[in-house]
This record gives C-alpha cells, sequence and structure tokens, in this order.
C-alpha cells in the first residue's frame, strides 16, 4: 500500500511540531509525540532522531501502526490497521511483513502463516470466508505453489499447486473414510478460446521457441496462462495414509539484508501493553490466537535440530 512505509526526516526540527526529549547534540530521544509536515501523527520512542523502540503511528489516511521501531521503520512485532478495514498482526523488517503473521481481510478471509519481504512466503493457512474453505500449504511470492491441502466442510482434497492453480497426482479424503485418487490436468479454458485467444497464446509460446532457438536466454513459459485445472479420477480406495501425497515443508530463506542492530533508550511514561498469548480456553481473545501460532512457527525449527 503506497504511503504507509515509515518516513525519515525528522531530526529536522525545522518542519512539523515535535514534544518531547532530546539529548545533547539536540536530536530527538526518548519519549515524545510529533505531528509531520503531511499530517501524519507519531507517539513513541525516539533514538537519536529516529523513531525506535515501540510507538504508534497514525497515518492521515487512517492507516495506524502501533508497534516495534528501528531507524524509523517498523521493525519487530506490531499491529497494522489499514483504511479499509483490514489489519496485520505479527513480524516485520524494513517496513515490510516478515517473518510470521495473521492478516485479516475485509471480506472476512484470513490468513496466517510465513512472509518475506511483505508477501505470503511458505507455509500459511488461508481461509476462504464465503465457502467456509481453507487452504493449508505453501506459498512463494504470494501464491500457492507447491504442496498443500485444501479442507472443504466433509471432504479434504490432498496434492500440489503451480501458481494458484492444483497440478499433478493427489487425492481427496472423505469423512466416509475412503479416498478418490487421481490427478489434476491443466486445459486452455474454453472461455478464452471463444474469443480466440488460444491461438493468440499459441503464437506467443511458437514466437518464445525462435527466441531460444537464435541463441537468447532462456525464457520462462507460464504453464497457467490461460489454463483451468480439471479433475480426472482414477480409483477409489479406503483411507490409507501411506497414499497420501508429501505434506508442504517449510521454505529455506535466503535474504540478503543484514538485521539491524537493537538499539533504543529505556523508557517509562509509554506504556503498550503486549497482547496476551493465552489460548481461548483459558480466556484469551480468539484475536491473540496469531501469537500462539508465531511461538509455534519459530520454535518448529529448533524441535527438528
Amino acid at each position: 500500500m503506497p504511503g504507509v512505509k515509515g518516513e525519515g526526516g525528522e531530526d529536522e526540527d525545522t518542519i512539523g511540531i515535535y514534544v518531547g526529549g532530546r539529548n545533547l547534540d539536540g536530536d530527538r530521544h526518548g519519549e515524545g509525540w510529533a505531528v509531520l509536515p503531511n499530517g501524519d501523527f507519531y507517539q513513541g520512542c525516539y533514538c537519536r532522531g529516529m523513531r525506535n523502540g515501540k510507538g504508534l503511528y497514525v497515518f492521515k489516511n487512517g492507516a495506524r501502526y502501533e508497534g516495534e521501531w528501528r531507524r524509523a521503520m517498523k521493525y519487530g512485532v506490531g499491529h497494522m490497521t489499514y483504511p479499509d478495514g483490514s489489519r496485520y498482526e505479527g513480524d516485520w523488517r524494513y517496513d515490510l511483513k516478515q517473518g510470521f503473521g495473521a492478516y485479516y481481510y475485509p471480506n472476512g478471509d484470513i490468513y496466517e502463516g510465513a512472509w518475506f519481504k511483505g508477501r505470503r512466503h511458505g507455509l500459511g493457512t488461508y481461509f476462504f470466508a464465503e465457502y467456509q474453505v481453507k487452504f493449508m500449504g505453501t506459498w512463494v511470492d504470494g501464491v500457492m505453489y507447491g504442496p498443500g491441502q485444501i479442507i472443504y466442510p466433509r471432504v479434504r482434497f490432498h496434492g500440489s499447486w503451480l501458481k494458484g492453480l492444483p497440478k499433478g497426482p493427489g487425492c481427496f479424503v472423505f469423512d466416509t473414510n475412503c479416498m478418490q485418487h487421481g490427478f489434476y490436468e491443466l486445459i486452455k479454458d474454453p472461455k478464452l478460446e471463444e474469443f480466440g485467444e488460444g491461438e493468440e497464446e499459441k503464437e506467443d509460446k511458437e514466437q518464445k521457441e525462435e527466441k531460444l532457438g537464435e541463441g537468447e536466454e532462456e525464457i520462462e513459459i507460464d504453464e497457467t496462462l490461460g489454463k483451468i485445472a480439471v479433475w480426472r479420477a482414477r480409483s477409489v480406495t479406503a483411507y490409507m495414509p501411506e497414499y497420501l501425497p508429501p505434506e508442504p515443508v517449510p521454505l529455506p530463506i535466503h535474504d540478503s539484508l543484514p538485521s539491524l542492530s537493537h538499539e533504543s533508550v529505556t523508557t517509562e511514561l509509554l506504556q503498550f501493553e503486549p497482547p496476551s498469548v493465552a489460548s481461548e480456553h483459558e480466556g484469551g481473545d480468539d484475536n491473540d490466537s496469531w501469537l500462539l501460532h508465531r511461538q509455534q512457527f519459530l520454535e518448529e525449527p529448533e524441535r527438528k535440530e
């Protein structure tokens, strides 16, 4: 969302309004609040002229972020509420969602799982409110990709996805304790062929093949472009776990950006109460369940080691 990233420039005393502590160099340091020239508002901690520590930032468009900052960027754990009513609760790095977090969409959909550089990436669960269906599996760059399963009210599908579409072998498991085996095949969307788009796609593929023949670098062809997934059933058996496809596993993360060293100041006046991590059976709020899942997400690699 444009305009939501943390802005710098607060060390310039000649712009905006600031009330709070300063260090010996005159930089904003400690606790304070500021009204930025663009109309945004911040109340929280500063360190050497930059937002650092815990703080509340209210954007003039109605969005608001409450959580941890480092060097004027959202970094750590925080809650972000957007103008459309959606909200994100979880980890941040360099002003981007990264780590574990839960995103609540205006239409009732919920994603809970891994994020990388602002996109769904890794193991995650997406609940589709309109259809009361849940996907549990792997995400790559914001789309379903790799092993996973879709849970319907009385049946679940185990299989694999390619750029958001099921593809390859899989099985449906019914609550009657039986399994239907088969595979998903990607075929051309008949609706697109009616308008002649299938022919254009064929010509585009031929042009790419010609370029490869001329010695140019290999161009990745999107297998899902203009395709739909069709299920081909093959057999039905009693439920046997050994027939299930491989389960999704966490994705390796290669981040070239270094971690910011923690630098903050001791504060006493501002109190930001951390959310409870108690389960709903212990009297905790349902909205804090993501914290329990975050703990499991962070502890899982340690168990495997």
